[in-house]
């Protein structure tokens, strides 16, 4: 009996010693992980030891399906001026426009991408990239971005919508630091310089998104809603028109369709939306526009308005000045110096379309936009001899009479946005 109990202990203390080295290396671990945050929460430590039932991680899993809806994050600080991220797109033969529309928006705050598409000659294309390379402020500053792997697009197809988000999800990657995300073409032009622009802007709600926009789509529901086109673009090398094929799809029910320009402002939230599609909704749109006749006319409105917490953001305007007929046709009238009056007492901020060098374009550069030479814009940032050659101040502005006729424009606008009016209607 006796051989039997001190063999009893002397196993005991065979095991003891590893028990304890075990142990303390267990509270070791524990405590290490505390430190270096590798365990953060009981329900970490309860997650090692995976035998064991844990009913918070059943909470947890199930939380992690529930979808939220879309609401504004915590605004974050900003600084007081905002910054724009421009797309310039163009086409064959556009390479003169394009560069003279991109040297009259540019300021070093803003970033820009630039592209002519697959139709235009890989000549152009490789000249439009040595000039931005060779500009010496365009170096210096580093936001200007031109798109070489050139994209077909087709206005009256999806393509144009394609191009559009691709550049924006380039701008998200390139930079966070910016507010508004504007669209233009190389057919484009400013009626205020940047300097009245960013100022203008700097008292709004970086929110606002400015997207002409209505529901009453008249002849576009039989002409463009119903119809189902192709475009070739999408798989072809050479751009050719949209074709129809039968039959035609009755009006969808899941959403409601609206219609507008093509040309917006748009803000950052309402960018990272589309791009990124946490909610479903901009996906499936994007699938529906595919075969929607003119879809760069209504992507965007029909996302924006079945959104409830971003149609609250919308202002029904382009912030161009377009000469249209009525009703309107597919391209609205070339401008020129006959339009001026009327393009400055619009007050707004961009005109299209013109011509190249236009000598609407030539008054516009010496009245308003006081731009000399084939130079930039003026602006406060401008420093050197002859000025605007060299980058100074880069946050000085010198906002002149553009920016009173823009805030005019704006405080009918906003204030129409703000009491509901003409909102997604």
């Amino acid at each position: 009996m006796m051989m039997t109990m001190m063999g009893i202990l002397n196993m005991e203390k065979k095991w003891l010693f590893p028990l304890i080295v075990t142990s303390a290396f267990c509270m070791l671990f524990l405590a290490t992980s505390f430190n270096m945050g590798l365990v953060s929460s009981i329900h970490s430590i309860n997650s090692l030891f995976f035998f064991l039932p844990s009913h918070s991680h059943r909470n947890q899993t199930s939380l992690a399906f529930v979808e939220r809806k879309i609401s504004p994050a915590p605004a974050p600080n900003r600084p007081s001026i905002p910054r724009f991220a421009y797309l310039i797109s163009g086409s064959k033969g556009d390479l003169e426009k394009l560069w003279r529309t991109l040297l009259a928006l540019y300021h070093p705050l803003n970033h820009y991408v630039v592209h002519l598409d697959l139709e235009s000659p890989l000549e152009e294309r490789l000249e439009l990239a040595s000039r931005i390379e060779k500009q010496h402020i365009f170096n210096e500053v580093g936001n200007v971005f031109a798109i070489t792997k050139a994209n077909m697009v087709t206005y009256r197809g999806p393509t144009m919508v394609a191009n559009t988000l691709h550049a924006c999800a380039i701008l998200l990657k390139r930079s966070r630091d910016w507010d508004w995300f504007i669209n233009l073409s190389a057919s484009d032009y400013p009626l205020v310089t940047q300097d009245d622009l960013l100022y203008t802007f700097s008292s709004l709600d970086r929110n606002l998104n400015f997207m002409e926009h209505t529901s009453r789509l008249g002849w576009k529901l039989d002409k463009r809603a119903m119809p189902l086109i192709i475009d070739p673009g999408l798989y072809e090398s050479k751009k050719s028109d949209v074709f129809w094929v039968n039959p035609k799809r009755t009006l969808p029910t899941a959403f409601k369709l609206f219609t507008g320009s093509a040309w917006m402002v748009l803000s950052h939230e309402f960018v990272e939306f589309v791009v990124w599609g946490w909610d479903n909704l901009p996906r499936t749109l994007l699938m529906y526009y595919t075969n929607f006749l003119s879809s760069p006319e209504g992507y965007f409105q029909t996302v924006a308005c079945n959104v409830p917490e971003l149609s609250k953001t919308l202002v029904n305007s382009d912030l161009h000045y377009i000469s249209w007929d009525i009703p309107p046709k597919q391209h609205p009238h070339v401008l020129n110096i006959n339009d001026t009056e009327k393009m400055i007492a619009s007050g707004a901020a961009f005109a299209r379309k013109f011509m190249q060098d236009d000598p609407a374009m030539d008054l516009i550069d010496k009245t308003l936009l006081r731009r000399r030479n084939g130079l930039f814009s003026f602006g406060g940032w401008c420093s050197g001899k002859p000025k605007c050659t060299e980058v100074g101040n880069i946050y000085k502005l010198k906002p002149g009479p553009g920016s009173q006729r823009l805030q005019q424009l704006l405080a009918g606008l906003t204030s129409k946005a703000k009491s509901g009016e003409d909102q997604c209607t």
